[in-house]
């Protein structure tokens, strides 16, 4: 089963989508520091765009994606491609980053593995993989290389940055640390620090990569590598993702094969919901690597907007209007910690606004059709600043 299968969200969908796509690169021959310390000498910056930029290039939009997403935020690669892009609901003439009127632009983060410079990308000194030789990652770091990408396009002020989950903590540290190149925000499903609940579940999934023979110390060829522990971590993680309510609605207790004798394979699978899982795990370890899985978790459980002093005065520098939005079933990155964004804000003297939608289908709601949603980003994203 697909994620497709579990949503039953009957949204109409206004527009329509941005049609056939291409990723494009820019490199970068400057060093890159990193905040942690460490450097590498180059890096590149896989990306699309969607639109036109205008005359004056006040009309881009800088989408942040989650912690295993990518570029490719909508369209399709060929006619023949049945899996759009992440969010292409969203993007597209007539809809509510409207590309008639906006220029959007989708990046892989620094630290992937979907064409921007990761822990597997050719290390220029020894012609091998970085390898655990990349430096320690944080999403400041992240945010960091997409300035340089958007400051590349010729792009001195975005019209907005948007991202949900580790995307929506990219969009606040886009208002904090580029007070002057971005006119609003929009923070969806995220929270200005990682808890403790959800430090944990990383280091679960991490453990279970450490723990693969596969791993190698991190010195694993491409195609092979900690290929179990891979597919654990993203079915531990994917459960997160989600809530008891849309697994229950859509699995509950169904077998998989109501005939089928658990004496032969009694530890099969046996419930419908096992085999989605399994499923979950086994198309992810063919798209993403264990290593930027590792890089990329860490540095969300580095996020921390604080570090030491209020929120009120982290969100001091910040210029950009925001909307913050939480769901109601989202139990990762709760509507309380989302509320609790907007409200520092507002005691900051910050232009923000919170929105709280309702839907069952956990913290991935955000990327799920939502009449209200869109109606909240659409307004937004036209009102005058």
């Amino acid at each position: 089963m697909t994620d497709d299968e579990i949503s039953n969200n009957d949204t109409e969908i206004e527009g329509s989508d941005v049609g056939l796509v291409s990723f494009q690169d820019h490199s970068f021959s400057e060093p890159f520091a990193f905040d942690l310390g460490g450097s590498i000498p180059s890096f590149n910056v896989r990306y699309e765009t969607y639109g036109e930029l205008n005359q004056d290039k006040s009309n881009a939009i800088l989408v942040c994606h989650a912690l295993t997403g990518d570029h490719h935020v909508a369209g399709r690669y060929s006619e023949e491609d049945r899996k759009p892009g992440w969010w292409n609901l969203l993007v597209g003439p007539g809809r509510p980053l409207d590309t008639n009127k906006y220029f959007v632009i989708g990046t892989n983060c620094l630290g992937g593995c979907q064409g921007t410079t990761g822990p597997g990308s050719i290390n220029p000194a020894t012609g091998a993989p970085y390898y655990l030789d990349f430096p320690q990652l944080t999403l400041r770091d992240m945010v960091r290389a997409q300035y340089r990408l958007v400051s590349a396009l010729g792009i001195k002020k975005l019209h907005a940055v948007i991202g949900g989950s580790m995307g929506g903590m990219q969009a606040l540290l886009w208002g904090i640390e580029y007070p002057d190149a971005v006119n609003r925000i929009v923070a969806l499903a995220c929270s200005a620090r990682q808890n403790a609940q959800a430090i944990a579940f990383n280091e679960v999934g991490r453990s279970a990569i450490l723990q693969d023979p596969g791993w190698e110390n991190g010195r694993y060829q491409k195609g092979q590598g900690p290929q179990v522990g891979l597919a654990v971590a993203r079915m531990m993680a994917h459960i997160t993702y989600l809530s008891d309510q849309s697994l229950e609605r859509k699995f509950g207790r169904e077998r998989r094969n109501q005939d089928a004798n658990i004496t032969h394979d009694p530890f099969g699978v046996e419930f419908e919901v096992e085999s989605y899982l399994r499923y979950q795990g086994k198309t992810f370890i063919n798209r993403f690597d264990a290593n930027s899985y590792l890089y990329i978790t860490k540095a969300n459980d580095r996020f921390d907007l604080s570090e030491g002093r209020s929120l009120e005065e982290a969100f001091a520098p910040m210029k950009a209007s925001a909307l913050i939005v939480g769901f109601s079933s989202d139990w990762l990155y709760s509507p309380r910690q989302n509320r609790e964004i907007a409200l520092a804000m507002l005691r900051a003297g910050k232009s923000a606004s919170y929105a709280e939608i309702e839907m069952d289908a956990g913290h991935d709601s955000f990327l799920l059709p939502s009449t209200a949603l869109y109606r909240a980003i659409r307004v937004f994203m036209n009102a005058r600043n």
